[in-house]
């Protein structure tokens, strides 16, 4: 049980870091090649690049830091899905972030914060957190893969 704790929590925060923000990255700069796909608005960017360190309420922290901590705690989640779930892997982590955490942001932190649930009916915010949050589980379980959460 230690083990689903502690790789959990810091797989969850470094996938923020590197895979949640680095997709946030990666939009934001190359959006210009991106949009050369038919399919992609301009409303798709990102409004920032990611790796914020604006303080955030209450307590002032840096946003990235922030997000990196409730990833740890998305990743005790995962990886306790990861060690008693069925499904693959990338794939538990994937739909987590995608679907799980997506819903969770757009109720219940969206009404914490006082913005508009589900980001206001803005489908092109729900694709792009979709994705986002989608490419942190998925870098979440691919991070856990080397500690064989499974079996045992």
């Amino acid at each position: 049980m230690k083990k689903v704790l502690l790789l959990g929590f810091i797989c969850g925060a470094l996938a923020v870091v590197v895979f949640h923000q680095g997709t946030q990255y990666v939009l934001y700069h190359q959006f210009p090649l991106i949009k050369l796909l038919p399919f992609v608005p301009d409303a798709f960017r990102p409004a920032s690049a990611g790796f914020s360190l604006r303080p955030i309420p209450p307590w002032g922290v840096p946003q990235v830091l922030s997000m990196a901590f409730w990833g740890g705690l998305w990743g005790i989640v995962l990886a306790a899905l990861i060690r008693w779930g069925r499904m693959p892997d990338l794939l538990t982590g994937f739909l987590l972030g995608a679907v799980v955490c997506t819903v969770v942001g757009f109720t219940l932190v969206a009404q914490y914060r006082g913005v508009p649930m589900w980001a206001g009916g803005n489908t092109l915010v729900w694709a792009r957190a979709a994705l986002l949050n989608g490419a942190f589980g998925w870098g979440a379980a691919f991070l856990m893969r080397p500690f064989s959460l499974r079996g045992g």
